[in-house]
Parts: structure tokens; C-alpha cells; sequence
């Protein structure tokens, strides 16, 4: 998909947004919800999602929902770090194919990095555990 275009509400992390498919959730308020990427780079990859926009990517989203959703953001990544320990964090975001995007609904990667541990590419995770990512998630829901 290109960069601009029409926002699909029947896109993945929509029908998450609903309900209508399960996460292994982290964290959530009225502004985001974080929860355990299945298809995980590293271990304690979170997704970070806007609720209450249909924003596919960073620029369609409202000036006056930024500061809010990227606390969210942040707050994720720092429970993830003092949960986790590890050596790095990164915290990604993709607009449009071109750049990497899969998913066309707005969201923020949070993953930590391990030293001397290979990352898996972007959407080449093999499919995690759901008990594992609860008990992971467990963890950084504690650190919030």
C-alpha cells in the first residue's frame, strides 16, 4: 500500500481495537493499547496502538492526539527495560509499504535489544507462544 489512501477498519489491529481478534495484552487506557507481537523480533516486542483514530500511519494522526499516544509509547518502553533488563531498546514506526508497513493501522514497535542476540527481520518472527507472551507481558504490566 502506498502512503496516502483510505483507512481500511477491517485491517488487524482494528478488529484487535474491537475485540474481535485476542491479543496478549500489556497495557490500556483510553489513548492506546499495547499488547505482545505473535510474530515477535526479540523477546518483549510490543505493539503500541492509538485508540479512537483511524490513522494508518503517523502522519494521518491528529496533532491533538500525539502527545498522549507517544506518552503511551514511552511509558511501554520503559517498563519494558526495567522489566527485561536488556542492553537496548528500540522503538520503531513505519509509513507506508515502501517503509516497511504491514499493518495499515498507526502503531509503534517497542523492541528490546539483548547483546550478541540476532534480531529477526521486521515480519520474519517465527510465531511465539501465547503462554510465553503472557508471561512476558505479565512481567511489563508489573513495571508500568
Amino acid at each position: 500500500m502506498s502512503l496516502h489512501g483510505s483507512y481500511d477498519p477491517d485491517n488487524l489491529f482494528a478488529k484487535i481495537l474491537r475485540g474481535e481478534i485476542s491479543c496478549v495484552k500489556v497495557f490500556e487506557d483510553d489513548a492506546a493499547l499495547a499488547f505482545m507481537d505473535i510474530f515477535p523480533q526479540s523477546r518483549g516486542h510490543v505493539l503500541v496502538v492509538p485508540k479512537g483514530v483511524s490513522a494508518r500511519n503517523f502522519l494521518e494522526l491528529p496533532r491533538d492526539r500525539i502527545g498522549p499516544y507517544l506518552e503511551r509509547v514511552q511509558r511501554v518502553a520503559v517498563a519494558v527495560e526495567k522489566a527485561l533488563q536488556p542492553d537496548g531498546v528500540q522503538i520503531m514506526q513505519f509509513n507506508g509499504a515502501p517503509a516497511g508497513q504491514t499493518v495499515f493501522h498507526l502503531h509503534f514497535h517497542v523492541i528490546p535489544r539483548y547483546e550478541g542476540v540476532q534480531l529477526a527481520g521486521h515480519g520474519q518472527g517465527k510465531k511465539a507462544e501465547a503462554a510465553e507472551l503472557a508471561a512476558i507481558a505479565k512481567e511489563i504490566a508489573a513495571a508500568l
